[in-house]
């Protein structure tokens, strides 16, 4: 039986899957290739860059003409040389040479490589040796380099450079064609050299780039595709709303849409019986359960996040502030890295990482926080909303000093610091789902708490008090009302954090609002 990828590659014997071939513009790569152009292909880590490699070169490969010797390696192994150039560059000589013999049965490599590097000059080792090799087969080569992006600084230069300086003997004296897979466009780059701390643009270092071209997120067809090939092997439905469900939270992740499905089809008990369809709370339990184990994590997220270019563009927009002074190019490397949607709105990536990513940055505060959901549930099994957020009044007003001077998020603190205090009261009975994008100047918090009559929903719009509180209230009232009428909510709360240093006793309150006859409870703090 096959099952959802979410390991590696995909292999069809294996796994259920979209052919790689057709997740790219195969014509369009072939004409770059017959016209013996470098170019990069990129796309956030997860997203089946290294499958669409492995298939062109088989396709290359197996073409009835044998027109070309296409080798697909990856240099990844060469990572855990950073600020050794020899190794590195032996490392990554021996990955192509053992490559080559496994599979196009050449062992010419491994002759050239060794002697190449015999000579201990690794800043031409590279280039020598395919050089050699492009002489040694009649045949156009075609280098597939996946995971460019692993190496930094004087290797990655080194790499590029010597790629750059063969380019115009190609095809006889160097490879036919070069494709650079990562996360990243090579021109974005910036290298930090070891040896003079002089920083150096991928652009200038790697200028033959024909075309970058971007491995994007499943479309509609692409997932109904991938989950009727689930059904047509064991028999098991997805209901429309499970799978409209997989659709709105992942936005079409490849990795988020296989882990979802393999969480709920084959790791839940009730989803281990194919004879049931798969529903609508099947889909939001498997994601409660991969993102409580952490695993629905964009690749080094907590590293990620402390970065200066990514906390400019995400605490902005976890704060709810204006973000005059975010830069394209930071969007650029943000969006790259899989965290920004594509398009000119700038929002997180899909509802799954505006999730995680809040939860990433509270982690240990969740874990600290001393609250019990029993404490918030009425005898008839509802949420008590208003009694919630006054717990948190008092808690931010006794306690939130020293939780907020760890956060490296300053100016998001407060409004993270409600979400872990929610995040704990409701971790494993209810559900929060986050809105908030660049230009909001708020951010959204549904609660969603499953009771005996039905799904409750509460409000709570977070504010940062900047034009005033009047002000404030004239925007966030119209604000917290729109947002109760499309979730269909049955209370809300508009809560505003005043970073002023006014005493406390001037920043607490709390008063009933109204606002086109849907009443607001507004909190200050």
């Amino acid at each position: 039986m096959r099952s959802f990828d979410t390991v590696g590659p995909v292999d069809s014997r294996f796994h259920y899957c979209i052919p790689p071939l057709e997740r790219i513009d195969l014509d369009y790569v072939l004409n770059l290739i017959r016209e013996k152009k470098y170019f990069t292909l990129h796309g956030p880590r997860q997203t089946g860059k290294t499958s669409a490699l492995k298939a062109l070169e088989n396709h290359l490969n197996s073409g009835a003409a044998g027109e070309y010797r296409c080798l697909c390696v990856n240099i990844k192994a060469a990572e855990a040389h950073r600020g050794n150039l020899s190794q590195a560059m032996a490392r990554i000589l021996n990955e192509l040479a053992g490559r080559s013999r496994r599979m196009l049965g050449d062992n010419s490599l491994e002759d050239i490589v060794s002697e190449v590097l015999a000579s201990g000059r690794p800043a031409t080792a590279l280039w020598k040796s395919l050089t050699r090799w492009a002489r040694a087969d009649a045949r156009p080569r075609v280098l597939l380099i996946d995971e460019i992006d692993a190496l930094a600084g004087d290797t990655l230069l080194s790499v590029l450079r010597q790629l750059r300086s063969g380019y115009d003997e190609r095809p006889d004296r160097f490879p036919h064609s070069v494709v650079l897979c990562g996360v990243r466009e090579v021109r974005d780059y910036r290298m930090r050299l070891d040896s003079t701390g002089e920083t150096v643009t991928g652009g200038s270092a790697f200028n033959i780039s024909a075309a970058s071209l971007r491995l994007g997120d499943f479309d509609r067809a692409e997932v109904e595709t991938l989950l009727g090939q689930h059904t047509a092997e064991t028999g098991q439905d997805f209901e429309p709303a499970a799978v409209d469900g997989i659709l709105t939270q992942t936005a079409g992740q490849p990795w988020l849409v296989n882990a979802l499905c393999y969480e709920a089809c084959f790791k839940s008990p009730q989803g281990c019986d194919h004879s049931r369809a798969i529903t609508e709370d099947d889909i939001f339990a498997a994601q409660e359960a991969l993102i409580g184990e952490r695993e629905v994590r964009p690749r080094r997220l907590e590293d990620k996040l402390r970065e200066e270019r990514v906390q400019r563009v995400i605490e902005p927009m976890l704060s709810g502030a204006p973000g005059h002074d975010i830069s394209a190019q930071d969007c650029e490397y943000v969006r790259d890295l899989g965290l920004l949607a594509q398009g000119d709105e700038i929002r997180i990536a899909n509802p799954i990482y505006a999730e995680v990513i809040p939860r990433e940055l509270t982690f240990i505060v969740q874990k600290c926080l001393h609250q019990r959901t029993a404490w918030y549930v009425n005898s008839e099994g509802g949420l008590e909303g208003a009694k919630l957020v006054a717990a948190f009044q008092q808690f931010f007003r006794e306690d939130s000093e020293p939780w907020l001077e760890r956060f490296a998020y300053k100016e998001a603190g407060p409004l993270l610091l409600l979400q872990a205090f929610l995040q704990r009261v409701l971790s494993g009975r209810g559900r929060i789902e986050r809105e908030y994008g660049l230009g909001y100047q708020r951010v959204d918090v549904l609660l969603l708490w499953p009771r005996p009559q039905g799904m409750q929903r509460i409000v709570i719009e977070c504010k940062i008090l900047r034009d005033g509180l009047d002000d404030t209230l004239a925007k966030g009232l119209p604000q917290t009302a729109g947002y109760m009428d499309r979730c269909g909510a049955g209370a809300g709360h508009l809560v505003i954090f005043d970073r002023s240093e006014k005493p406390w006793k001037e920043k607490i309150f709390r008063r009933s609002e109204e606002f086109d006859g849907t009443p607001v409870e507004v909190w200050g703090m």
